[in-house]
């Protein structure tokens, strides 16, 4: 068999590099064509040298000149560009097979779309592409013949446990489960003064910093429930969301006949990746072994809606549906940057976000273009909340 042909979006982050260690494990079956960052130019050198892909993309363009230079000097034959215009032509470029969507945020939607409408197997594991459009984007994987695989832990698990037709015909409910974060059983309002490290630092994953935000806030499990309704054609009260601090089961689905189907592993991005990239084979994916006998316990509880604004405002963005879940998104990111940035507290996150649900007009979305003007309107709003605080 020939090998697949791999273009990553956002290879320096996270997912990015466990998507290469699992393509490195597995040299005989994937080839690595593309990577794209935003302005990490040392970690892409890295993987450029471990990797000759054809083509590097670096966003920012003094550190795609940096990374040009030190690849023309180490007389490597991988060509540079930069501009996130480049990230977006090497999505849909026919030199790749698949494309791992691995940007952060709204950033990720364009080169996704792309890579969608080019009809290539899209590993998507960044939820806003499909927050922000509803079905849009699936309605465009229906036209072109793209695979869309989920790599969010949650959903891949979810994936993994639907029929092969993937029918949600029998399925009375969909759980996902979220470990809490890193102030799990804290009241909000006793959040004043926490920091950005502190937001950071989650007990079970290790992931980037707006991500872990999301996660420490729960907005991350609200986005994630939208993208579920999204991927699954599930409506918003048939999804759940159970805390589960182990992070061992990763999401379960409820049958009609009574049967939960769960899928357990250990939380390392790893697996729902190797997942993904073979399906519908499998092959190693370098996590250790799960060993349920040290592990002992398994615990879940109720999120505490009252204790968790941004998890409450995500499920009315997903009730209102339409142009409801981009505000959210893009709000949101406004808002975190804001936090990391250490311009508002971590309990004024939900304050920005809230505002702009009630004063951005809400409507029905038409098409992609009209996707990202609600999201300048919802971005610029937030901003002037933000000058306002």
């Amino acid at each position: 068999m020939p090998k697949q042909k791999l273009t990553i979006l956002g290879s320096t982050g996270s997912v990015g590099c466990s998507t290469l260690d699992v393509a490195q494990q597995h040299s005989d079956q994937y080839e690595v064509v593309a990577l794209t960052a935003y302005s990490n130019a040392e970690k892409m050198f890295e993987q450029c040298r471990r990797f000759e892909p054809e083509f590097a993309v670096l966003v920012d363009s003094d550190a795609a000149t940096t990374l040009a230079q030190r690849i023309s000097k180490a007389g490597m034959k991988t060509q540079v560009l930069s501009g996130a215009e480049q990230v977006t032509s090497l999505a849909r470029a026919e030199s790749s097979d698949a494309v791992m969507s691995a940007i952060v945020g709204a950033a990720g939607l364009l080169p996704t779309l792309a890579a969608v409408q080019a009809g290539k197997r899209v590993l998507i594991a960044n939820k806003e592409p499909l927050v922000m459009t509803g079905q849009l984007l699936m309605d465009e994987a229906r036209r072109s013949g793209a695979e869309i695989l989920p790599i969010d832990s949650e959903h891949n698990a979810i994936f993994q446990c639907l029929p092969e037709n993937q029918s949600t015909s029998t399925v009375k409910r969909i759980h996902l489960t979220a470990s809490g974060g890193p102030f799990r059983g804290r009241e909000w309002n006793s959040l004043d003064s926490v920091t950005p490290e502190q937001a950071c630092a989650h007990p079970n994953w290790e992931m980037g910093k707006k991500i872990s935000v999301d996660s420490a806030t729960m907005m991350n499990k609200g986005l994630e429930l939208i993208e579920a309704t999204v991927l699954f054609a599930v409506p918003e009260q048939r999804v759940e969301i159970l805390v589960h601090p182990q992070s061992i089961i990763h999401s379960m689905v409820e049958y009609c006949d009574g049967s939960f189907l769960a899928q357990l592993g250990a939380p390392d991005m790893r697996i729902p990746i190797a997942h993904a990239m073979a399906w519908p084979d499998r092959h190693g994916s370098g996590a250790a072994t799960l060993d349920l006998r040290s592990i002992a316990r398994l615990d879940f509880e109720e999120p505490d809606m009252a204790n968790l604004p941004c998890l409450r405002l995500a499920r009315t963005a997903a009730q209102c549906g339409g142009s409801a879940p981009a505000v959210l998104n893009a709000a949101n990111e406004v808002a975190v940057e804001a936090f990391l940035k250490q311009q508002i507290r971590f309990t004024a996150i939900p304050s920005v976000i809230e505002a702009a649900l009630e004063s951005v007009t809400q409507v029905e979305i038409s098409d992609i273009s009209h996707v990202l003007t609600i999201d300048n309107e919802a971005r610029r709003f937030a901003h002037e909340k933000l000058d306002s605080m």
